[in-house]
């Protein structure tokens, strides 16, 4: 994608051309790439700030983020982002002065100077950065279609730039703008120092992390699944630990929502599979009995559109047919989502033969329609609902409800977090066809799980087996 710079006569525009106006033509842009994102603006903020002690004005710069620029790329293409970010230029535009300038950056967003004044406050600033979001938000129409954007814009005063140079100040509205960002949808944010410290520290964070994947000190641990008929074991499933060198092992509360802020998941999810795949593997080898392993996918990794081919393709690597494979998807990710990509994947991945287990089932409202249209094979009953069910009336019915609405759509059935005896003979007794939880076993590092298997196939070896005579 290409910078725009409007309003000064030394700015470039979208195609590239000299013009002293705010206003561009659709039919002049020329191929990406053919322009530099930021020069022009920094040289016209390092202007600016050159000047201020000579003249007593100065000026501020806005970074604008679109909070929902992934989802508009997945549902509509890229020919349809661009002509949103070509409007949304336009838009900007009209909403500044003639001497503000607009540039598009990396990624997808926007810069904005102002052409120097001797009045720049916070709240004056505040004013504009609220103007520029009302600029954006009605619908965009495109082939017949309305699109609503939301962005988080995030400033810094030329005063408080850390170093008095274009590239200082536009650094930091980009930091200000981040931190928007991560508090929208459409939040507000003023640079402030400490803003850079705290940006470092996530950076060093997300080295931290991708070193861990690398390595291998962020792998799966496992929790077996059993049969409440058979005492059978029905799965594994695969539950992301971080071994850390000083820390010892950190549980996924603790750094799943650093994954998620660093744009991680979609290389956690790669580790989790390969890791998983490689476990069935070796099962498989050792003569053990494990009928398949459910993964956790996040919203992110079922937002790619290859991800059915890649899938296979990992699958193929090890040799391994798909029903091997479950895809576990949290119950919020269907209830909430109508984005056209993830309903995609998922029916690819069901055809394909993989299982699909809906997870933390009675957390997201998801409707029957919504069961139904992502194929789901089973649900995983949350933990919420299986807590004392053994002694709670009403946990029963709840309970009860679930089982047999899930009974009359075809459904398998897993309850999670069971944690007692009378849990688990209470779920078997209202006819919950697997259990899972720390009653069966905690999650156990790959090493362990083998000989957890033989021991728990000893021990079902010599329960008395219903119609035979023991002494």
């Amino acid at each position: 994608m290409m910078m725009t710079a409007l309003g000064l006569p030394l700015i470039f525009l979208f195609a590239g051309v000299l013009r002293g106006t705010n206003t561009f033509s659709v039919t002049d842009i020329d191929p990406p790439g053919s322009i530099a994102h930021r020069p022009q603006i920094t040289k016209f903020l390092d202007h600016a700030l050159q000047e201020a002690d000579t003249t007593g004005r100065t000026t501020a710069c806005f970074v604008i983020q679109f909070d929902d620029a992934d989802e508009l790329l997945d549902r509509h293409g890229r020919a349809v982002q661009t002509e949103v970010l070509i409007r949304s230029a336009e838009r900007l535009c009209a909403a500044l002065r003639d001497g503000d300038s607009v540039a598009r950056l990396e990624g997808g967003g926007f810069a904005v100077a102002l052409a120097p004044m001797r009045r720049v406050d916070l709240e004056g600033m505040i004013q504009v950065a609220a103007r520029l979001q009302e600029a954006l938000t009605p619908p965009i129409s495109i082939d017949a279609a309305k699109l609503y954007v939301n962005c988080s814009i995030g400033f810094c005063l030329g005063a408080r730039s850390p170093q008095p140079i274009g590239a200082a100040l536009l650094d930091a509205a980009q930091v200000a703008a981040d931190e928007a960002r991560r508090n929208g949808p459409g939040a507000i944010r003023a640079y402030i120092p400490g803003m850079a410290r705290k940006r470092s520290d996530r950076d060093a964070l997300r080295n931290e992390l991708e070193r861990a994947m690398e390595e291998g000190d962020i792998r799966p641990h496992y929790q077996p699944q059993i049969c409440t008929d058979t005492g059978e074991i029905s799965g594994f499933e695969a539950l992301a630990r971080w071994h850390h060198a000083d820390r010892g092992i950190i549980s996924p509360s603790e750094f799943l929502p650093a994954i998620e802020e660093a744009g991680l998941c979609e290389r956690l999810g790669e580790v989790m599979l390969y890791h998983a795949l490689a476990a069935i593997v070796s099962w498989d080898k050792a003569g053990l009995r494990v009928p398949n392993v459910g993964v956790n996918f996040s919203a992110a990794e079922l937002r790619n559109p290859r991800l059915a081919e890649k899938l296979k393709w990992e699958l193929d690597r090890f040799d391994l047919t798909p029903d091997r494979l479950c895809v576990e998807i949290l119950e919020t990710v269907i209830a909430e989502t109508d984005n056209d990509v993830i309903v995609r994947n998922i029916l690819e991945l069901s055809k394909l033969g993989c299982g699909i287990d809906l997870d933390d089932f009675g957390t997201g409202h998801s409707s029957i329609t919504n069961i139904r249209r992502f194929a789901v094979r089973r649900i995983k009953i949350d933990r919420s609902f299986v807590r004392k069910v053994d002694e709670d009336r009403e946990q029963q019915k709840l309970v009860s409800g679930i089982l047999s609405l899930a009974e009359r759509m075809g459904l398998e059935t897993l309850a999670e977090g069971i944690e007692s005896v009378g849990e688990h003979a209470m779920l078997a007794q209202l006819g919950c066809g697997h259990v899972q939880g720390f009653l069966i076993a905690k999650p156990m590092a790959f090493e362990a799980t083998q000989d957890w298997i033989i021991q728990h196939q000893s021990r079902r070896a010599k329960l008395p087996q219903i119609g035979t005579r023991t002494r």
